[in-house]
């Protein structure tokens, strides 16, 4: 067994994109601007961009951080995000999610300007993905192909099983691993909560995608031996011997699932900095204008 070491590999990304952001330097060109925009204090929230923005810092991204309290009227928000649109210093832009439930959340993403959809979350950037055009491909899909190219993970023929549906994860994996390209060349399965026989079909899995949100979801019964895991799960779980009263646990049992594979990745340290790298190299692309093409 082998670990999916996130860490490792977005270390190795942002080495690459920190070389690259030193000869705009040189050379006097405009470095890559990231915006993100924080409503409310949701403690997870605030890890997550924090964790973007200090990202920026260490590979010489420029960035600007715009909080919200969590009253702001929509209005006001989509002012702001259509002042970045306008902004031609601005490259990037994300917003936090989720938001606060008297926000319509459809109607931000539609708001920001596609070329600065660095999240792949634009209506515009999600079809072109689907049809196999260059776009942003959404940060957390795009860091697992990632991952599993670095690992030069066996992907042709593989039969995939993605748990999970969401737009955000589990439908543009079901669509990347389909794709006649490497990472790619799969058989998908998408499967979710009301999928019947899921331990059955998990069972035929060469690779398996755990993207339901569900602690601890995904258990030794699910899984033949040799097959690749990837747990895209970030859940808080009670733990009264943590200061925090909690800890982080993916959506696979990961110690009674691990033996039995030939690579997983951990919760934390697996998916998650490797989302912040695909972010990262998406911001890259759209200072220079460029979309990812991965098709």
């Amino acid at each position: 067994m082998q670990i999916l070491d996130g860490k490792l590999v977005s270390a190795a990304i942002k080495a690459q994109l920190a070389e690259k952001v030193a000869e705009i330097k040189l050379t006097g060109k405009k470095v890559p601007h990231l915006a993100a925009i924080l409503v409310g204090n949701d403690p997870a929230s605030e890890t997550y961009v924090a964790s973007k923005v200090k990202s920026c810092a260490e590979i010489g991204y420029n960035s600007t951080l715009l909080r919200f309290d969590a009253q702001i009227s929509e209005k006001h928000l989509l002012d702001n995000i259509t002042s970045l649109n306008e902004n031609a210093d601005i490259d990037g832009i994300l917003v936090q999610l989720p938001l606060p439930k008297h926000i319509n959340e459809e109607l931000v993403i539609n708001t920001i300007d596609p070329s600065k959809d660095v999240d792949g979350f634009h209506p515009v950037n999600v079809g072109k993905m689907v049809s196999g055009l260059p776009t942003f491909i959404p940060a957390t899909p795009y860091g697992i192909m990632l991952m599993l190219e670095h690992y030069n993970i066996a992907t042709k023929g593989k039969h995939a099983v993605v748990i999970g549906r969401s737009h955000i994860v589990g439908t543009p994996m079901s669509i990347l691993l389909s794709r006649n390209s490497y990472p790619g060349n799969c058989t998908v399965t998408l499967c979710h909560s009301n999928t019947a026989n899921l331990t059955e079909i998990c069972l035929q899995a060469d690779i398996i995608i755990a993207a339901i949100g569900r602690p601890n979801f995904v258990t030794a019964n699910m899984v033949k031996e040799g097959a690749v895991i990837v747990d895209v799960g970030i859940n808080r779980v009670e733990d009264a011997s943590k200061k925090s009263g909690f800890r982080l646990v993916g959506d696979v049992k990961y110690d009674e699932v691990a033996p039995k594979c030939s690579y997983i990745s951990p919760v934390p340290g697996g998916v998650g900095p490797m989302t912040i790298a695909a972010l990262l190299k998406n911001t890259y692309h759209a200072s220079l204008g460029q979309k990812v093409h991965m098709n």
